[in-house]
This record gives C-alpha cells, sequence and structure tokens, in this order.
C-alpha cells in the first residue's frame, strides 16, 4: 500500500498495523440502497479527501495520528446482505482482538451491523449511540432483515441502542421505539441540555455509529436518503466531545456517504468528522 491509499496519506511509520492503535476498514457496499446508489463509493472518496487533512487539531491541541493509523483492505464481500455482515464481523474482530481501536468506513448502512456485532462480543456491556435521520427499526424491508433500512433493529438484539437525529420513520417502526432513548431533531432545536440528557441514558461503553444523513443537506447533500432539518457541524462535536469526556468510546463508524461528483466538501466533512472524533478519543 503506498501513502495515497491510506487514510491522511500518512507515512509508513505512522500507518504501519504493527504500530497503529487505531485500524480503519473500508466497506465499499452497497448492496440494499433503496433511493440514490453509491454508497459503495464513499470509503475511497473519504481517503481520498483525507490528505488535505491539516493533522494539527486546533480544539485538542493534539495529532492524533501520531498514535498510528492503518488503512487496511476493504471488506468487498457483495455476495447477500448476511455474508457481508458476516465478513465485517469477522474482519474487526480480528482487530479488536489484537487490541487495535477499530472504525469501519462504509457502505450503506447495513455494514453497521457486522461491525457492532464484533464490538458487542468484545465489549458485552457497550451501548450504541446512533447519529442518524432515519430510525432504521423497521423488522425487514424489500424481503431482507439485514437491509439499512433494519440496521438499529438488528443492532437493538445484541445491545441497547440510543438515538439522536431522527426526523424520518414508518409507523410500523414506533412499537420498537423507546421514547426515553430517541432524541428527534425537533426536540434538539433550541435547547442547550439536550447533550447531558443523551450522555445520561449511556452506558460506561460506548459505540458511535454515524450515519451521514444525521447533518442537514445544507452541509452534506452527499447521503442517499437526505432529509431536511438536520444537525449541523458544531452540534454533532459537541455530543461527541461529550461521550468522550464522559463514558469510554470503543469504536465508531462513519456511513452513507454517495459522493458527487465536483462537490468536495462532504467528502472532507466525512474525513474531518473521522479524524476529529479519534482527537478526542484519544486526548490525553
Amino acid at each position: 500500500m503506498t501513502e495515497t491509499d491510506n487514510f491522511g496519506a500518512l507515512p509508513p511509520e505512522h500507518s504501519r498495523l504493527s504500530d497503529s492503535k487505531i485500524v480503519l476498514v473500508p466497506v465499499p457496499y452497497d448492496g440494499t440502497s433503496t433511493w440514490i446508489k453509491g454508497a459503495d463509493k464513499g470509503p475511497g472518496a473519504i481517503i481520498a479527501a483525507s490528505p488535505n487533512l491539516e493533522l494539527y487539531d486546533i480544539e485538542t491541541d493534539s495529532e492524533v495520528y501520531r498514535q498510528g493509523i492503518f488503512t487496511d483492505r476493504p471488506v468487498e464481500e457483495d455476495a447477500s446482505p448476511e455474508a457481508m455482515v458476516a465478513a465485517v464481523e469477522q474482519r474487526v474482530g480480528g482487530h479488536l482482538a489484537a487490541g487495535k481501536f477499530a472504525v469501519v468506513l462504509g457502505g450503506e448502512h447495513s455494514v453497521s451491523i457486522g461491525a457492532v456485532a464484533a464490538h458487542a462480543s468484545q465489549f458485552p456491556d457497550v451501548t450504541v449511540l446512533q447519529l442518524d435521520a432515519h430510525s432504521d427499526l423497521r423488522d425487514e424491508y424489500e424481503g431482507s432483515r439485514f437491509n439499512h433500512a433494519c440496521v438499529m433493529a438488528r443492532i437493538k438484539e445484541r445491545c441497547p441502542i440510543v438515538q439522536v437525529g431522527i426526523r424520518s420513520m414508518d409507523v410500523s417502526e414506533k412499537p420498537a421505539l423507546d421514547p426515553d432513548r430517541v432524541f428527534f431533531a425537533k426536540d434538539l432545536q433550541g435547547h442547550i441540555d439536550w447533550i447531558d440528557r443523551v450522555v445520561a441514558v449511556l452506558g460506561e461503553r460506548v459505540y458511535v455509529t454515524i450515519d451521514l444523513d444525521v447533518f442537514d443537506p445544507s452541509i452534506m447533500p452527499s447521503t442517499g436518503t437526505p432529509e431536511p432539518g438536520g444537525m449541523l457541524w458544531y452540534d454533532v462535536l459537541a455530543l461527541l466531545r461529550a461521550v468522550c469526556r464522559s463514558r469510554t468510546l470503543v469504536g465508531f463508524d462513519v456511513v452513507e456517504l454517495c459522493s458527487v461528483e465536483n462537490q468536495w466538501a462532504p467528502n472532507f466533512l466525512a474525513a474531518k468528522l473521522i479524524y476529529q472524533l479519534l482527537s478526542y478519543r484519544f486526548q490525553d
């Protein structure tokens, strides 16, 4: 792998697997998307944008790349959603067993099922924090229980979940929704205490799954299912910062980037988000 193939175009001394605390696992899968296709190009677009990051983070006064960030080869299993989930679980589980901090780059949201399964096996008490426009609690959609619209239904079978930024759902999902653990986007506007309320219902160990459509389309138009009324950059960062300060972040994923030609800002936003969250996680 050359420097341009890895996140941040980091030199070998900061991107070898043996020397890295952090592993990025690209999963270019788009098998169950139901509107705009292209999420399979998301991992590549993130990595292509990442060399333009400044590796010094102002907020944390840190350079997290010095922890070592290894970019793994993509998980390219696409025989079925179930096969992809199993392949992601196996790959991520191997890195966790080796003591690495694993980050999954989607791909559509169904890739998170395998990533969470691996973390739940390693950390049985983990809580999953979902940042998303959609509740994703259908038990089945278009003939599959592993569709991107079912991701949180499958994850909820393994561990407790907390949902933030939700602003779109089907009526069939209401019975699966826990009103004490969902924070609708409409209820975040004009309030300052919502972050404390979110953190209060999290367990000690947290895995974060970030569907990029949690952001408002004004700053993140490049998703397969955009929804108006989303969160903005500093609101999301404030929540992630609070989680990292008060809980143990054990892993995360960033999914559903559907890159659009000549719109580079969304790709860079996704890369910056990953680097910022790593900076929070490994801040001294």
